[in-house]
């Protein structure tokens, strides 16, 4: 099974080379009636899918391998398969923040330094600012400052949200599965919980339910009652993988470098600890089973704050001011004279 997710995963990648090289030629094709006919061409191509990477592979095992447990356990088959899978170890890629040198480098080169990439607080800032007219800017403003799952974010209810207390239940999300998207339970136990609010995320709430509001009116009998917070301008719910493309979108025309949409969920514990906030506290916000999960993954360091604890740390230790002279010599007189002098 392994061989042969492979082999799909050689297939992905060639479909998507295709899908790329195909969007590139429509870029630089004239003539309406060409590019009408490379669309057409294009919508007929295989979308694009993400491999399944070793991370997945590793889930799919653990997967196969408690299930293969429960048919042992059931005397259904005496010997688990899954138990001796090898596969490759993951390295867990380090997340690092988008200095000016990083950026500099990548608009030199198109590379990104490594695949998990974090804003610094003013490119996040500068990236609400920049969709401040969007629909979905309030959705986006959570993330940025509560960490929240995509999944979360787009299956948030009205009834979620607490006003009043300054309060975000998440209870429920959406996720991609098989071409679907459908309604389920938080990640873990941890990811049932609720989210603190700032006074200007309830401004930014309160704004984004009355333009809800004027799109409902707007819509009238077309508009679907998904029972969601954030919706599509009709009403329907939004699809987490919609959400990642028009995140994607969004960064370009803000001209900012590029980051994955959970990356926002790295840039919130980031910004959360840069503050002081307690890694305990950081661990509830986010959902996590384990501070050492949320020490372990998020620990991305902003430069001025590892320039700060080593300056502080330098503080620590006292020194005594040292004679420019070295032990046993002669005091230099001629030092004292120039500094009389002076």
């Amino acid at each position: 099974m392994f061989a042969g997710i492979a082999e799909q995963n050689i297939e992905i990648e060639e479909s998507n080379a295709l899908r790329h090289a195909a969007i590139d030629e429509l870029k630089a094709l004239k003539g309406r009636q060409r590019r009408r006919t490379a669309r057409a061409a294009i919508a007929e191509m295989p979308p694009f899918r993400r491999p399944a990477g070793p991370t997945t592979q590793r889930h799919i095992r653990a997967t196969l391998r408690a299930a293969l447990n429960d048919a042992i356990a059931q005397g259904l088959i005496t010997f688990n398969p899954a138990a001796h899978v090898e596969l490759d170890s993951v390295k867990r890629p380090k997340a690092l923040v988008w200095t000016d040198d990083r950026v500099a480098q990548w608009q030199a080169t198109g590379v990104k330094p490594s695949p998990v990439m974090v804003w610094t607080p003013e490119q996040a800032g500068a990236f609400l600012d920049a969709i401040g007219d969007d629909d979905l800017c309030a959705l986006f403003h959570l993330i940025v400052f509560r960490g929240l799952r995509r999944g979360e974010a787009c299956g948030l209810r009205p009834e979620d949200l607490d006003l009043k207390a300054q309060t975000l239940t998440i209870a429920t999300q959406l996720v991609a599965f098989g071409g679907q998207t459908l309604e389920g339970t938080p990640k873990s136990d941890a990811g049932d919980r609720v989210v603190a609010l700032d006074r200007k995320s309830v401004k930014v709430l309160k704004r984004h339910l009355k333009r809800q509001r004027k799109a409902r009116e707007r819509a009238g009998a077309a508009w679907v009652d998904s029972g969601r917070l954030f919706t599509q301008p009709t009403g329907g719910w939004i699809e987490p993988d919609r959400l990642t493309a028009r995140f994607e979108r969004l960064t370009r025309r803000a001209g900012l470098p590029p980051i994955r949409l959970h990356d926002l969920r790295h840039g919130a514990a980031t910004i959360a600890l840069a503050a002081g906030v307690d890694r305990k506290v950081v661990q509830e916000m986010l959902g996590h089973a384990s501070i050492g999960l949320t020490s372990d993954t998020y620990t991305s360091v902003l430069p001025e704050v590892a320039h700060d604890a080593a300056e502080a740390a330098a503080r620590l230790v006292p020194r005594q001011k040292r004679s420019r002279a070295h032990p046993g010599s002669q005091p230099d007189k001629s030092a004292d004279i120039d500094d009389q002098a002076s």
